[in-house]
């Protein structure tokens, strides 16, 4: 129920300023020019990092997996070479 009502406000918020921001600006990047409202390039560009961020933590985790399996293997082969010694 928490999350229904937590969800309900984002969309109240996200409207509220989506109308009190619907001003056109223009956004130039590079060769590329475009016209859109102010809400609408905010919340492309927060959609956008979210994105960017998503896949550099995933990235990460799996770069710490890998390692942490690498590891895992690296000892189980000491283990069974001092296991073959005996």
């Amino acid at each position: 129920m928490l999350t229904v009502i937590f969800i309900i406000l984002v969309i109240v918020a996200v409207a509220a300023f989506s109308v009190q921001n619907a001003t056109a600006v223009s956004v130039s990047f590079l060769a590329w020019h475009y016209e859109a409202s102010l809400a609408l390039v905010v919340v492309l560009a927060l959609l956008t990092g979210v994105v960017f961020g998503m896949v550099l933590m995933s990235l990460l985790r799996l770069r710490r997996s890998l390692r942490k399996r690498r590891q895992a293997v690296v000892a189980e082969n000491a283990s069974n070479q001092k296991t073959r010694q005996l």
